[in-house]
Formats: structure tokens, sequence, C-alpha cells
């Protein structure tokens, strides 16, 4: 049975927490930087850096590569991810998560590492351009952890800290949270290991999106 609101805003990362994209984007990452002639990160490396702006997850990516080579990089990079992004598809059981939240008046939000143009592309694809009453992209302010994008987002919809939860699947998103003062909680599902989160102040980390839904109705 769901209770009583206890937040009026909840932001969502999108990669690794509503759309199944890790492997993608780390098999991206390796592919791009094996383009270039750099050395190819592992796994767990490339996975880190997602949820970040692209410069920042390319220098986290590529440290041996020369700065002035970044933007061949990321034009790898894209050329990569645009050739398979037809291939992933949002977790089981997200729209009917987050359409629950809507019919309890909830404010929902995205905060995320992808540029403008390649959210606005994913929310198409994936039919929810109206689930959203307001999103950030990591190219039109302040990448995570630094707070701004999360703080846009409360100004333009009206809410305090206090009235906002940030989920995420990172410990960037974790960090953007704390350092915009709000709450968060995680998935453990996405690019990151759940053994990172113990140092945040998490109130609930969820194993799966039905979890997760399960959680927000109850507590959110």
């Amino acid at each position: 049975m769901a209770s009583a609101r206890r937040f009026d805003l909840i932001v969502f990362d999108w990669d690794g927490t509503l759309f199944d994209s890790t492997k993608l984007i780390v098999r991206c990452i390796q592919s791009a930087c094996a383009d270039v002639g750099t050395d190819v990160p592992s796994d767990r490396d490339a996975s880190y850096v997602i949820g970040l702006g692209l410069v920042d997850a390319l220098r986290h990516a590529a440290p041996a590569l020369a700065p002035e080579r970044y933007r061949e990089l990321g034009e790898r990079y894209r050329y990569h991810y645009l050739a398979s992004q037809r291939d992933v598809v949002l977790f089981d059981g997200t729209l009917e998560m987050l359409r629950s939240l809507k019919t309890r008046n909830h404010w929902l939000g995205v905060a995320t590492g992808k540029t403008r143009r390649g959210l606005d592309d994913a929310l198409l694809q994936a039919d929810m351009r109206n689930l959203f009453d307001a999103t950030r992209t990591a190219d039109e302010t302040a990448g995570k952890p630094d707070p701004l994008m999360l703080l846009e987002l409360m100004r333009e919809l009206g809410c305090g800290p206090e009235q906002t939860l940030m989920v995420g699947d990172t410990t960037h998103d974790l960090q953007l949270a704390a350092n915009a003062g709000c709450a968060s909680v995680a998935v453990s599902f996405g690019a990151h290991e759940p053994e990172a989160f113990v140092e945040y102040p998490v109130l609930h980390v969820a194993h799966s999106t039905d979890e997760l839904h399960r959680w927000l109705a109850a507590n959110a």
C-alpha cells in the first residue's frame, strides 16, 4: 500500500538506472580507445566513467591520450554508440514505475551525463518525452558530481533539497545528491558495484526495478 508522499521531486539518472545501456557504453568506450590507438580500459574502468560529462569521462577512460585528441576520441565513441543505440532498451518495469509516480503527482526529472541531443534521442526512442517535467544534461550545465544540474532542476520545479530525491546507479549520482543537500537511493544493477555505495548516506539500495518501484511507493 502506498504511503503519504514524502518527496515532491524525484530525479533519475538515465544510463544504468532507467536505460539498460551500461554494457553498450563500456563496449563503445573500449572500441573508441582502440580506434585512436590508446590503451583500452578494462570493463571496470570504462564503466566507472558512466554518468560523467563527456570530457571528464574521456579524461578518466584514456589518461594516456593527449588532450587535443579528446575530440577525435569523442567522435569515435559517438560513431560506435549511434550504430548500436537501438539495441538497448529500458529496464523491465521502468514505464510502469514512472507512470505510477506520476499518478501520485510527483514531479519527475532527469539528471544525466548524456548530451542534450543524446537524451532527446533516447527519450524519443523510448516514447518518454511527456513523462518528465524537467531534464538536465552535462553539456548544458555543470557535469556530475557538481550539484548545479540538480539545483537547477529544483529551482525550475520549485522544490527544496528536503523535498527532492535523487536515484542513480553510480557514486557520481550519490555525490551529486550529497553536494546538493538531497536524499538519494541507489540501484545495484547499473555501472558501479554496490560496495562503493556504503560511503554515501543512501536511503536504500534497490537490486531490481521492481524493488525500486515498491520502495518508492512505500517511502517516497
